[in-house]
């Protein structure tokens, strides 16, 4: 290896660029977009595994096999945890999600075709979960079918990534060439040598720089011979005040995050755990992401868990969202005493907003209003004339 051959390979990073005839092309790596995007999947994940489903049965809330389903176990190889994280996932990445009722066992498929008819319902065939491949094809009315967006927003942060992926990569590149350590070598080398002589010079610069730019060498010493002379050219040593930082590539990184989080309706500062306005933020993720999807699977599952008599008599299923934002029970005391006295909540009903079971007592649900309110039917302005019929 001669030295010019030596330093070129020293510096090029074959990871990230080529050289292709005289040109560098660079390669947008994309860890930088998984991190981002699945950030995102786990906190709305997350937010939803907090939700409960509540089942009703002509108005009253019942506990059921369908209940604990949703709530617990829907298949015999996963979690209510764990599946609702699989579906998110899904409808992210994929912008829908197919669930298969099997008996009493809700399974998500990995692959299908979707066939798609304008005058009767559609049907689902190749439909594959792990290994396994049903031979069968699904009507509409047996499956549950989640679409987030009529458009896939992942195929649009895609396509911008593409070419911001690109200048993040350049960012890097120009971040190293930046910090590494240049040397001119100055020194008679048109004299004539002979062989020995030029592997003597091959192995000091292969040898001894070796040591010298080991990040790793707490120490390395280089010995300058007479007639040679080695000049410091790295960017670090001019006072141009133009030497790249990490902070910089960490800005291209925060630009991925702020342009997935924007797509995915998720606040940047949840992403970054940012806690100024922390309650505003909360507020915008429930308005805008958590609810919108809430109200998605909601109405897939009473649309073919239920039918539209049963439906209408009040038998359905119902998200409960309120233990997705955490409250803290001194802040929610002045609400709840409220609530209490105007008949709002009951004794059972503050145990559960408290995260504690209800007593499921006579007297526990009893509802109780204060004496300073009245009728409002009653409610007559000034003096009443005693001659006035009742």
């Amino acid at each position: 290896m001669k030295a010019l051959d030596w330093f070129s390979s020293w510096f090029r990073d074959k990871s990230t660029i080529t050289l292709n005839a005289g040109f560098m092309e660079l390669v947008a790596k994309v860890h930088y977009k998984r991190l981002a995007i699945d950030t995102c999947t786990d906190i709305i994940a997350n937010a939803l595994t907090r939700c409960e489903f509540t089942t009703f049965k002509k108005g009253k809330e019942t506990r059921g096999n369908l209940y604990y389903m949703l709530n617990v176990a829907p298949n015999q190889n996963q979690n209510a945890t764990e599946f609702f994280h699989s579906i998110v996932t899904h409808l992210i990445n994929d912008n829908e999600c197919l669930v298969l009722q099997q008996g009493e066992e809700l399974i998500i498929a990995d692959s299908f075709d979707r066939t798609v008819y304008a005058t009767k319902p559609n049907s689902y065939k190749n439909v594959q979960v792990g290994d396994f491949k049903f031979d069968k094809t699904f009507p509409e009315k047996d499956v549950f079918y989640f679409k987030l967006n009529d458009h896939n927003i992942m195929k649009v942060i895609d396509s911008l990534y593409e070419d911001y992926g690109k200048l993040l990569a350049s960012g890097i590149n120009y971040y190293k060439r930046k910090n590494n350590k240049r040397y001119a070598m100055k020194g008679d080398y048109l004299r004539g040598m002979t062989e020995e002589e030029q592997n003597q010079i091959d192995e000091m610069f292969e040898e001894q720089l070796k040591d010298w730019f080991d990040p790793n060498k707490e120490g390395a010493a280089f010995h300058l011979s007479k007639d040679l002379d080695m000049e410091d050219m790295s960017d670090g040593q001019k006072s141009t005040g133009n030497v790249g930082t990490s902070r910089d590539i960490r800005d291209l990184v925060n630009d991925v995050i702020d342009f997935v989080a924007m797509g995915l309706h998720v606040p940047r500062g949840i992403i970054k755990g940012d806690v100024s306005d922390i309650e505003k933020q909360i507020d915008s993720f429930l308005m805008f992401c958590i609810l919108p999807l809430v109200k998605l699977i909601q109405t897939e599952l009473n649309r073919k868990f239920y039918e539209k008599e049963q439906f209408l008599e009040r038998s359905y299923i119902k998200v409960d969202t309120s233990q997705i934002k955490v409250v803290d029970i001194v802040q929610l005391a002045n609400a709840v005493d409220k609530l209490f006295a105007v008949g709002g909540l009951c004794i059972d009903d503050i145990l559960e907003l408290l995260g504690k079971e209800p007593l499921n007592t006579k007297w526990s649900k009893k509802r109780f209003v204060t004496k300073n309110y009245q009728d409002a039917e009653n409610l007559e302005g000034g003096e009443k004339n005693e001659n006035e019929p009742i």
